[in-house]
């Protein structure tokens, strides 16, 4: 691999211009450990200025990992949204629709999307409000439709939850569709693989879940999170970087950009996390892929 700069954005689909729960963190080749990156003068980062960082202020060949979830479940039902004559046909249609559809939302939200009249059937929502088509008869998990990718991560012991859940503390579905306005607004000029090929220089977008990054740094799914220096350390230390500087307390946000950073600079150099068994054109195309899935 030619990678040169490995970044983890621990990213939040919450309302409001700017988010405690956005983390970026950015390692070198260098062996040193990750450091924190910083919005210019603000505290906190808005997800408009991680789209002007990943366009505009990118260090040269970096692999920068998105916790999000790119796509929404396809391969099931052979659609995005089954039944709806409008369902795009591939990933980068979905993050077309769905900025389209948020175009009056600020801070790249997503409410507009959530309370679509027809999208919403689709989605578990807040205040009891399942949609009808939030579980399809023969798709699906308990927890509501999976991609390929998801069951995946579930076979590597960890505990996705479906993006199509907008509910309780472990859902991923906010995000994941803050995420796409992000990845549309791209506009191509930064690849994001699998949906793009990886090509041979430059700088690419990957999808990722920060617990397999702290799963491979010896922790279990249950005891992904860590809020304290000294349990960050250990996890840098099993993953053969130095600790960062610091004691007692950390923010989880925090603690997944760093780990997660020191984990791609690692995973980046194996090939076969950049071949799936399961990947096919198709799905890459529809699904796309969580980087670190088996």
């Amino acid at each position: 691999m030619r990678f040169s700069c490995f970044m983890a954005i621990d990213w939040s689909g919450a309302v409001g211009a700017r988010q405690k729960g956005i983390a970026v963190a950015l390692c070198g080749l260098d062996g040193k450990a990750p450091r924190l990156q910083r919005p210019g003068t603000h505290a906190l980062w808005s997800r408009g200025e991680v789209l002007d960082l990943l366009l505009h202020r990118l260090p040269e060949d970096t692999l920068v990992g998105l916790d999000l979830g790119m796509s929404l479940p396809f391969a099931d039902a052979g659609a995005f949204f089954p039944g709806w004559d409008e369902s795009p046909a591939d990933a980068r249609g979905l993050w077309a629709m769905v900025d389209a559809i948020c175009g009056r939302d600020a801070d790249l939200s997503a409410t507009s999307f959530v309370d679509h009249a027809r999208a919403s059937a689709y989605f578990r929502r807040h205040g009891g409000r399942e949609g009808m088509l939030f579980h399809l008869p023969g798709a699906g998990h308990r927890r509501g439709r999976m991609r390929v990718t998801e069951q995946a991560q579930a076979r590597a012991g960890c505990k996705p939850y479906s993006n199509f859940n907008l509910v309780g503390a472990a859902q991923v579905g906010k995000s994941s569709l803050t995420g796409m306005r992000l990845l549309h607004r791209l506009d191509g000029r930064l690849p994001v693989w699998p949906v793009d090929p990886l090509p041979a220089t430059g700088s690419v977008v990957v999808e990722i879940y920060t617990t397999l990054a702290a799963v491979a740094a010896g922790r279990s799914a249950g005891r992904a999170k860590m809020v304290s220096h000294e349990t960050l350390g250990a996890a840098l230390a099993a993953l053969g970087s130095p600790p960062v500087p610091g004691t007692g307390p950390i923010d989880d946000h925090s603690a997944d950009a760093l780990l997660t950073a020191a984990w791609l600079r690692t995973a980046a150099f194996t090939p076969a996390l950049w071949q799936p068994a399961e990947l096919t054109d198709e799905l890459a195309r529809t699904e796309g892929w969580t980087f670190g899935a088996p």
